[in-house]
């Protein structure tokens, strides 16, 4: 009991200091990244760069995603695990070092986009790693809240993110802030370089992988299969069906963490600090939510609780941003913490869904790529979307629209998948 507490601490702390190193560039893409590193054309084109550099991490996501599943179906959770930490701290401070487009010209754009890309990598090698450490050490019945430890990353890594570019803003003048004080928050996220070392001297490898990996070593080595091709012929559909699932989820979030943080300040006029202090205490909320959520599903099903939170997001859709199209920061805060609670209530039992979607010896690589496409096609490029809609039809209802054809999709997506879910 007491390693099972220790692992699953480290592959909750894991993911949350990945999604902070993760989300600061979200945050900068809204705030200053376009101006420092895309200076030309209109402003609303410095942001679209910006958070088309943002959605380049998500496209390479999946590699890492399919790099470290095949590895650590072979060779193990832990490696990839560190190897992705190590990574995503080394890609964040060397962001928080470059150099701006005015001092080295072209470079600077350039090798945004190519440590993006790191960060991308390395966060699509995490989530799978960080996932497998808590849900294959889980006690029987206890699977969904395990993998929601791996899950609370993501509001610990926002509420974090958000504190830091507070405490940054409060602390310097405008012209400071653009000058250096964005930086001190990548920086900061060096440290995820020693969770790295304490994961890769203090965790052992999770049973289940040690199970599987002493049943395949009896099998002749001519007979084994790689992990990635197994899932390419056999359970691509399954793949395929849980990335749909998940994407309104990841689309939504993006555009609730970055897009609409551009949308009201660029477009409403509202403060940022203001923006930014909404988002940092509806993500707060998400700590209480997402173990809740996940703690139902070991009890009445994940499909069940997974669904209603799709169709949450669809019905909240429309009435979310015509709060935000008040201006008022209450009606803001009110919309958001509504959207925030549904998918609160998807992302919770989604850890534990999707490792029962796949068996140990291909569950990195499969859940991973799952996982991975509705980062893609769902958080990646909603920002970018966000702001294309909304420059070609002038109203924020062509994002409600956005958000909820992907409810559909997800919706269609889950009631194929109820019948394909397996529990070990």
């Amino acid at each position: 009991p007491h390693h099972r507490r220790k692992v699953a601490t480290a592959a909750a702390l894991a993911s949350a200091v990945e999604w902070y190193d993760y989300f600061v560039f979200g945050i900068a893409a809204a705030l200053v990244l376009g101006d420092l590193y895309f200076p030309a054309g209109s402003p609303s084109a410095g942001v679209l760069a910006a958070f088309a550099t943002f959605a380049v991490g998500f496209l390479a996501r999946p590699l890492g995603g399919i790099v470290a599943g095949h590895l650590g179906d072979k060779h193990g959770r832990k490696p990839m695990l560190v190897l992705a930490l190590t990574l995503m701290g080394l890609a964040t401070t060397g962001i928080g070092l470059l150099p701006t487009y005015e001092t080295i010209g072209i470079a600077a754009p350039v090798l945004l986009v190519l440590l993006r890309v790191v960060q991308g990598v390395a966060v699509g090698a995490q989530w799978g790693g960080a996932m497998l450490l808590a849900t294959e050490y889980a006690p029987e019945g206890k699977r969904g809240v395990y993998g929601s430890f791996v899950q609370l990353g993501v509001p610990i890594g926002v509420v974090s993110a958000n504190s830091v570019f507070l405490v940054a803003g409060a602390a310097t003048s405008e012209t400071a802030f653009t000058a250096w004080g964005w930086r001190v928050p990548f920086l900061i996220g060096l440290f995820v370089l020693a969770l790295a070392w304490y994961i890769h001297r203090r965790v052992e490898e999770t049973p289940e992988f040690r199970a599987a990996e002493r049943a395949l070593a009896e099998k002749e080595r001519s007979e084994k299969s790689s992990p990635l091709r197994t899932i390419l012929r056999g359970h691509l559909g399954t793949v395929l069906l849980a990335g749909g699932s998940f994407a309104v989820n990841t689309a939504t979030f993006y555009i609730l963490i970055t897009g609409v943080l551009d949308y009201t300040t660029r477009e409403l006029d509202m403060k940022r600090g203001a923006v930014l202090t909404v988002s940092l205490c509806v993500s707060l909320t998400q700590l209480v939510l997402i173990p809740a959520a996940a703690a139902l599903s070991d009890r009445i099903g994940r499909i069940r609780i997974y669904a209603f939170g799709a169709a949450g997001i669809a019905l909240w859709a429309v009435p979310l941003f015509l709060l935000i199209d008040t201006g008022s920061l209450l009606w803001l805060a009110v919309g958001t913490f509504v959207a925030s609670c549904f998918l609160s209530i998807m992302y919770g039992p989604q850890a534990a869904l999707f490792a029962e979607l796949f068996t140990p010896e291909m569950r990195y690589t499969g859940a991973s790529l799952g996982y991975q496409i509705a980062a893609v096609f769902g958080g990646g490029l909603a920002p970018f979307v966000m702001v294309l809609l909304l420059e070609a039809t002038g109203t924020s209802m062509a994002v409600s629209a956005y958000i909820v054809g992907l409810a559909v999709v997800a919706l269609v997506s889950i009631k194929v998948l109820a019948g394909r879910s397996r529990v070990d």
